[in-house]
């Protein structure tokens, strides 16, 4: 009886032992190609699958970045409905169009009509830097101006001539309230000599001058 016990135990283990073996490396073999085909050979599928994964996940960390960035900069300003006098007022000089906040948000909202509301944008956060006296505020303001509107990579970026970006880049070094002046009177400059006449033209103007010259009117 024992002999015929071993031998029946030893047929069971013959009949369950090679399936073991065989299938723990086809899980293996299925395991590693399923792991070279992404990540370790570089063939076609690599570039079309983990790469691709991986620079869409960075374009968009990015583009979030600069989301939460712009998130600190308002729509618009807050201010009272311009009165005719002060749109009046617009048409006589570029510098009082910008000294109110009503005459930069009617603006801006043209600039945005022509896709160039980033030297509005900038123009503001040069003056927003000024207002700063604490040192690490102004640096990480200086810097975030830099990226968003100095830098060749940023869509938001400004139109500078070389001098100036060169004293941009040297002023960083050192990040003061006074960091982007040159390039601030430049982009005020090419928004008064390019921009503002085509405002004063615009619909955008128009129609908020006939609108409250209307109202003037009835009251």
């Amino acid at each position: 009886p024992m002999g015929s016990e071993r031998t029946e135990i030893r047929k069971r283990q013959m009949a369950t032992t090679p399936e073991t073996p065989g299938a723990a490396p086809a899980q293996l073999s299925t395991g590693n190609r399923g792991s070279n085909a992404c990540c370790f050979c570089w063939c076609c599928c690599c570039s079309c699958s983990c790469l691709t994964v991986r620079n869409q996940e960075e374009e968009r960390a990015r583009r979030t970045s600069h989301e939460l960035q712009a998130e600190g900069i308002p729509n618009c300003e807050e201010s009272p409905a311009p009165t005719l006098e002060e749109v009046n007022a617009w048409a006589q000089s570029f510098d009082k169009l910008m000294l109110t906040p009503a005459g930069r948000n009617a603006f801006r909202e043209f600039l945005r009509t022509e896709f160039s509301e980033e030297n509005m944008l900038f123009w503001m956060a040069c003056e927003e830097l000024k207002q700063e006296s604490n040192k690490s505020v102004i640096e990480e303001k200086a810097r975030l101006i830099y990226e968003d509107y100095i830098s060749i990579l940023s869509p938001k970026e400004v139109s500078l001539d070389s001098r100036v970006r060169e004293v941009i880049n040297r002023n960083m070094l050192e990040p003061s309230q006074h960091t982007f002046d040159d390039a601030q009177l430049q982009i005020y400059t090419l928004m008064h000599r390019d921009s503002y006449p085509r405002f004063m033209n615009s619909a955008i103007y128009k129609d908020l001058l006939q609108s409250l010259s209307e109202k003037s009117i009835e009251a």
